[in-house]
């Protein structure tokens, strides 16, 4: 009889305040989270992990060394990954960065160089924006790939203590000295020899680019750059 009443209360929350898929906007079934079966099928894998010269990494060559890099999704544009990262950043949902984290984590853990990292290491928001959304994506795509992967987060590392200047009219070396001047390195932090640097949309690798390079002049050798969406 309890077990009866308890699925009566679930089934009416679910009628009146269902699970919706963070992709599409449908709602979910009984053993679904976050994702419909439907659209975990349809989502715009990169498989990038598997590629080491993929066009991400190749985004990188001549600008700064790293071990790899890759990307869960493709974002497109008016997509389901649009709807995806508008939910994780806009609308209160830190649990999709998780769940996204899990799920490439469960395929990064198959490949033996995701096994060798120390630790991981998302790139921090300024605490203006930190207070506002009351979470990093970030740290949240972070959490869920150590969930599954089995390396610890670090994300008292790497700080961002001004904010970003407008980039509009600088050349690419001012950029990047007025993007170096936005990341520090926490004195004092673990040693650390590979880290997995992640991020939550890479367009043109241009902030990714600077915290790798500051995180190295601190002795952190060898950056892997990740990204949960990766716009072409």
């Amino acid at each position: 009889m309890a077990a009866s009443i308890k699925q009566f209360f679930k089934d009416f929350d679910a009628l009146f305040f269902p699970n919706i898929c963070q992709a599409c906007g449908g709602s979910l079934v009984q053993h679904e989270n976050s994702f419909c079966t439907i659209c975990l099928h349809q989502l715009p894998y990169t498989n990038y992990h598997l590629i080491p010269d993929n066009k991400l990494a190749k985004q990188f060559w001549g600008r700064i060394k790293i071990q790899s890099a890759a990307a869960f999704l493709y974002f497109n544009k008016a997509g389901k990954v649009q709807n995806i990262m508008h939910q994780l950043k806009y609308n209160n949902q830190p649990k999709v960065g998780v769940e996204l984290g899990k799920l490439y984590g469960k395929e990064l853990v198959k490949e033996i160089h995701y096994t060798q990292i120390d630790g991981i290491i998302p790139v921090p928001l300024h605490p203006k924006k930190f207070k506002k959304r009351g979470y990093n994506q970030s740290e949240q795509f972070a959490n869920g790939l150590s969930e599954t992967l089995k390396i610890p987060v670090f994300s008292d590392i790497l700080i961002r203590d001004l904010e970003k200047e407008s980039q509009t009219g600088k050349s690419r070396s001012l950029r990047f000295d007025n993007m170096e001047a936005v990341f520090k390195v926490q004195s004092n932090h673990p040693k650390l020899n590979n880290v997995l640097l992640v991020d939550d949309t890479i367009t043109t690798g241009a902030t990714l680019e600077t915290c790798a390079a500051v995180l190295q002049n601190s002795g952190i050798e060898n950056i892997n750059i990740l990204g949960l969406a990766f716009t072409e």
